[in-house]
């Protein structure tokens, strides 16, 4: 499993959001959305910005470059 894959997983679970409730916010199907979280697939820039945006994390926090979740 990818760091990525792993962090989405951590932040959502410490969120409370669903996997169907974060895909819907991010607007990919919540198969897709599973996708990532077990690491067979990895969204296009476009939704990287999208999850970052909505955990007001990093971009180099969610693909594991930095441990610091500020952006």
């Amino acid at each position: 499993m990818s760091v990525f894959s792993e962090r989405l997983i951590q932040i959502r679970k410490s969120r409370g959001i669903s996997q169907s409730a974060l895909a819907k916010e991010i607007g990919v199907s919540p198969r897709t959305y599973q996708d990532y979280e077990y690491g067979t697939r990895e969204p296009q820039v476009s939704i990287f910005v999208r999850i970052a945006d909505f955990y007001d994390v990093s971009l180099d926090y969610l693909v594991g470059r930095s441990e610091k979740r500020e952006r």
